[in-house]
């Protein structure tokens, strides 16, 4: 890989510091003022009929009034109140999630291992730890619907199984989304931060290699449609307020198509198409397919566990190698919140 780093005379550095730094305040601004209008906005908005909800709702267990059990002086006293399946209400670490990850997106945060064979590094192993907490919601409390504020957070790593799995890069990413579910239409509006690191493994077996500085600080917005309540289409576009190697804009879309109810232990087929586009790579990226066997839990807070074979092609799927092209199959177990 080829790069080329620019001489950087004693003032550059403190002016970057200083546009990075103007950057990162104007940004967080803009975000809370949206956050305020939104959340403004959904304490005017009704929620529609049951009737025109074509998701069915989730059998869960009875749930009880915190009435009985809270003090009218409590803290939390105005969030954590009962409300039946027809009306809205606020609810403080709710269950579930109303908008869950693209499944074939290999940049969002969830609990995978995939096995690789690449076509020019050979085998690799990928792996991902990440969590998935909602903080409040106001809306249906036995009813995927209504506004929510969540916390997603994961490291994506890479490790050669042909040199002890020594590290050769990992990613880090937190996700702060607000999202809107209602009926067929689930809506997105979020930022997040991702930073790339090589592994010290890697970079002492290869030591005339530059250290590439990979980061985005994003603001997103994505929109899903569920046709039917097995199929799921979606698309988000991305645009990096700071970002370093990396370019601003990005786009991504696909589809998820899987069990939408409890299967128990016998699961149904699943598939999934991620496409992901970046300025870096002049709007190229990569393509991501999955095709396998798929089980979702009876519980309203269980995400959905699948196995399958995994296709990817395009810039690399580790953002510390984001110019140089890979050609994947293999095997993966992925676990989406």
């Amino acid at each position: 890989m080829n790069s080329f780093v620019p001489a950087m005379t004693d003032q550059e550095p403190k002016t970057r510091i200083k546009r990075s730094a103007t950057a990162q305040e104007y940004g967080l601004k803009t975000l809370i003022l949206v956050c305020c209008g939104l959340l403004w906005l959904c304490a005017h908005t009704q929620p529609v009929d049951a009737e025109d909800d074509c998701l069915p709702p989730l059998v869960l267990p009875p749930v009880e009034s915190f009435s009985a059990t809270t003090s009218e002086n409590s803290l939390f006293s105005p969030f954590l109140t009962h409300c039946d399946q027809s009306d809205w209400c606020w609810t403080f670490l709710p269950q579930g999630f109303l908008y869950t990850t693209y499944w074939a997106s290999s940049a969002e945060p969830r609990l995978s291992v995939k096995l690789i064979e690449e076509k020019t590094m050979g085998s690799l192993l990928d792996s991902s730890i990440a969590g998935r907490v909602g903080f409040v919601r106001f809306g249906s409390r036995n009813r995927l619907e209504g506004w929510q504020f969540d916390l997603l957070a994961g490291v994506n790593l890479r490790q050669d199984p042909e040199s002890h799995l020594d590290m050769q890069a990992t990613d880090y990413r937190y996700d702060l989304p607000l999202t809107y579910r209602n009926g067929p239409h689930a809506f997105k509006l979020g930022f997040y931060h991702v930073s790339s690191h090589r592994g010290d493994e890697y970079l002492v077996t290869n030591q005339t290699l530059e250290r590439y500085n990979f980061l985005r600080d994003v603001f997103n917005f994505g929109y899903s449609y569920y046709p039917v309540p097995e199929l799921r289409l979606y698309g988000e576009i991305g645009y990096g307020f700071n970002v370093d190697v990396s370019e601003p804009l990005e786009f991504q879309f696909g589809f998820d198509y899987g069990p939408a109810q409890a299967t128990r232990i016998y699961g149904a087929p699943f598939a999934a198409l991620n496409v992901h586009l970046r300025e870096e790579l002049n709007y190229g990226g990569n393509v991501a397919v999955q095709l396998g066997w798929a089980w979702r839990g009876f519980s309203k807070a269980s995400g959905i566990l699948r196995s399958g074979l995994y296709y990817y092609d395009g810039g690399s799927s580790q953002f510390s190698f984001y110019d140089q092209h890979e050609s994947q199959i293999g095997w993966g177990l992925w676990y989406d919140f």
